[in-house]
């Protein structure tokens, strides 16, 4: 099997402000002295020594704590952030299903944003086209396509977001939490549509606080704890070095 994702040592730091404040001389003849914030920059490593190889058609689980840097990692992987020390090479097309709903214009109608969203994903609209009523039908939205945004509620968001995600065919889906959103029909139905998917061959990475998913749709994973990769491999022992931590 081909290697589709390979990180390597793989790093990502962000630079974080802190306020201190500092006595000074008043220059004035009055020598009234006075404060000021200065702004001093800190580095801060959100990633760090990530290492692992993703074949075709493999279940990646990324597990940890809340703040531990999963969803950084898939961010990372998605494109939206950049190495500041080693490498994450991908080899194919990716579609995230990161923050369902994001990114819609409240304006617009929902077949509006759902071109407009699957356009800024990187799709054609020949593709777009083509999965078109599939998208629709999926969404269950109905008539409510052509209305405003604005007028949705937020499992209509979901659902239009996921919706779109899953039908427009890329080499890796990246999954996060969204299993656990929407109504329990919206979860039956998405879990569905992700085990149909997998079964399909697609390479999934999938961010979950749910063990039994991970056991149950993974092939390997991966465990980070504060930024640090603390075990990659088979999903039964790393959970279980996990749960036991």
């Amino acid at each position: 099997m081909s290697v589709l994702i390979s990180a390597k040592d793989f790093g990502l730091r962000f630079k974080l402000s802190r306020f201190k404040n500092s006595r000074i001389k008043d220059l004035l003849v009055n020598a009234v002295k006075s404060s000021k914030r200065v702004n001093q920059r800190e580095h801060f490593w959100a990633l760090r020594n990530i290492n692992f190889d993703l074949h075709r058609g493999e279940v990646l689980g990324v597990i940890g704590s809340n703040g531990s840097g999963k969803s950084t990692l898939l961010r990372s992987i998605g494109g939206i952030y950049q190495a500041d020390e080693g490498s994450i090479q991908i080899t194919g097309s990716v579609s995230a299903l990161l923050s369902l709903g994001t990114g819609f214009k409240d304006d617009l109608s929902g077949i509006e944003n759902l071109y407009l969203n699957a356009t800024v994903l990187g799709f054609s609209k020949q593709e777009i086209d083509e999965q078109l009523e599939a998208i629709i039908d999926f969404s269950e939205l109905n008539d409510f396509i052509y209305e405003p945004v604005k007028n949705y509620s937020s499992g209509m968001k979901a659902r239009l977001g996921f919706a779109i995600a899953v039908h427009l065919k890329r080499d890796i889906m990246l999954v996060d939490e969204i299993l656990g959103v929407g109504d329990f029909k919206f979860r039956q139905k998405s879990s569905a549509k992700i085990k149909e998917l997998i079964s399909g061959g697609r390479t999934v990475i999938l961010v979950s606080h749910s063990m039994d998913s991970i056991k149950n749709y993974c092939t390997k994973c991966l465990w980070i704890d504060k930024g640090v990769q603390r075990a990659f491999g088979e999903p039964e022992e790393v959970v279980e070095q996990y749960l036991a931590s």
